[in-house]
């Protein structure tokens, strides 16, 4: 069962071992249950929802191991993790001794994918592969194309892949977690959207980061769509080995030179899948048709772009599916002008990267941000960021590292230091906010931090955000 093999396992009687309950074991341990594998689930948790999920794979007649996940149950011959587990646990350490492969639900899901199988339009990134994506599936939707937005986006790659539904072209959202776990992934075409330091406790080092982004690449037979102004992109798609005739694509907001798209006077252009690119390019869209116009979403809608004329996907589908395309929430989402004050929620600005494309989208700025760190440093956030700061509202665990950059960059800028973690915290960020702010002002929640030392998940903070905004609203009004 080495990498290069193909999808025609005989599953029956073979030993699997799944590693994690959750939105990805579960689905993979059912998958391979029903193929005739003897599955035994393995997850480090034993709390009521795992003794409830386990109670309806053992009802199939799943093996369940509750509490240790480190032990390579006997006999296995493949594990199948989930993306979230750490290369160096003791499982694989232990699977490596023993010549077990290790795959992920990415790599599962495209080993079981039938002959007729939908080619994967690939998307990655440090920030905006959702977004990315999603647009993506809206441009191959207005094409008349069958497709959905899977993977990393919180649909189950393993249910598109096994479901009854056909597609003609999957746009895929795969995390650096689930390219580390999928060696054998091969792409029609695939796009790395940017590359900044994040996850670096999980993969070592910003070479093994980027290396596993660099995975999306591997095997490519159309498109390396690249970004023209994040060189290590490039590198990325230089060192990827890829099927003869793959052409590297940039994408660029200036300009673009041939085979690239990029913008020239506020409209959306195409120099590379056309006759002559050295002499010609096609009109795609205007940037008044991406919602919302902030650079770093043009960004996205080129590489979507990118991705789909790839695939053959006609300049007028490209348009009418970026006008249909709304963001998710939390993402630079508009949520109310209180008093002449703007509110922007981007909570899903969880590290430095993603608060830096928000914080450039906007002047000047009062801005609310803090959370968890994840090892990340704010020196070089804080300095660009300076000179478009009208205030500061700190919260969260890791709010001091912000704060030390603050002082030795924009020591004149005011700053409020919330040490709460209660209920109420955010409610008292926005209306310490609303304070420094004036008319003209925006106020941005862009936290370039994670969530979880005083929320669910990024969501909820966003949420808490837009609830605070609106009651600030209804007492002014």
């Amino acid at each position: 069962m080495g990498s290069q093999e193909v999808s025609n396992v005989d599953w029956r009687g073979k030993h699997v071992t799944v590693a994690g309950l959750g939105v990805s074991g579960i689905p993979a341990a059912r998958a391979l249950h029903e193929r005739g594998a003897l599955v035994t689930v393995v997850n480090d948790g034993d709390d009521e929802r795992s003794r409830a999920q386990a109670a309806e794979l053992e009802a199939l007649g799943v093996t369940v191991r509750l509490g240790d996940g480190a032990t390579l149950p006997e006999s296995t011959e493949l594990i199948v993790t989930a993306p979230g587990w750490k290369p160096d646990k003791p499982l694989f350490l232990a699977a490596a001794e023993a010549d077990v492969p290790v795959w992920g639900d990415v790599e599962l899901a495209w080993r079981l994918r039938g002959p007729d199988a939908a080619p994967w339009l690939a998307v990655t990134g440090t920030n905006g592969k959702t977004t990315t994506v999603r647009m993506l599936a809206s441009i191959l939707e207005a094409a008349g194309l069958r497709t959905a937005a899977v993977g990393n986006i919180g649909v189950s790659l393993l249910d598109a892949v096994l479901g009854d539904e056909t597609y003609d072209v999957l746009a895929v959202e795969l995390s650096s977690y689930q390219l580390h776990w999928a060696p054998s992934l091969r792409a029609h075409s695939a796009a790395v959207l940017n590359l900044a330091p994040d996850h670096l406790d999980w993969h070592g080092s910003m070479a093994g980061y980027a290396a596993d982004k660099g995975r999306v690449y591997e095997g490519n037979s159309v498109a390396c769509v690249y970004n023209a102004q994040d060189p290590a992109t490039e590198d990325l798609v230089r060192e990827a080995d890829v099927e003869e005739g793959c052409r590297a694509i940039g994408f660029t907001l200036g300009t673009p030179g041939p085979s690239q798209l990029g913008v020239v006077d506020g409209i959306l252009v195409d120099r590379a899948f056309v006759a002559n690119r050295q002499k010609q390019a096609q009109e795609l869209a205007e940037v008044g048709d991406i919602n919302p116009p902030a650079p770093h979403n043009i960004a996205n809608a080129l590489a979507a772009a990118a991705l789909a004329r790839a695939f053959g996907v006609q300049p007028a589908a490209v348009r009418d599916g970026l006008r249909a395309f709304r963001p998710d929430a939390h993402r630079i989402e508009h949520v109310a002008d209180v008093d002449g004050v703007t509110y922007i929620d981007d909570s899903k600005a969880t590290n430095t990267h993603a608060a830096e494309a928000s914080l450039a989208a906007y002047e000047p700025i009062v801005w609310i941000a803090g959370g968890l760190a994840k090892g990340a440093t704010f020196d070089e956030l804080v300095g660009g960021a300076a000179k478009r700061l009208r205030g500061v509202v700190l919260m969260g665990a890791d709010r001091a590292l912000i704060r030390e950059a603050l002082a030795r960059h924009a020591p004149e800028v005011p700053v409020v230091d919330l040490d709460r973690t209660d209920t109420g915290a955010m409610s008292a960020a926005v209306r310490e906010a609303a304070r420094l702010a004036g008319p003209g002002d925006t106020v941005l929640l862009a936290p370039a931090c994670a969530s979880m030392d005083m929320f669910v998940n990024y969501n909820k903070r966003g949420e808490a955000f837009a609830d605070a905004v609106r009651r600030l609203a209804d007492e002014s009004a």
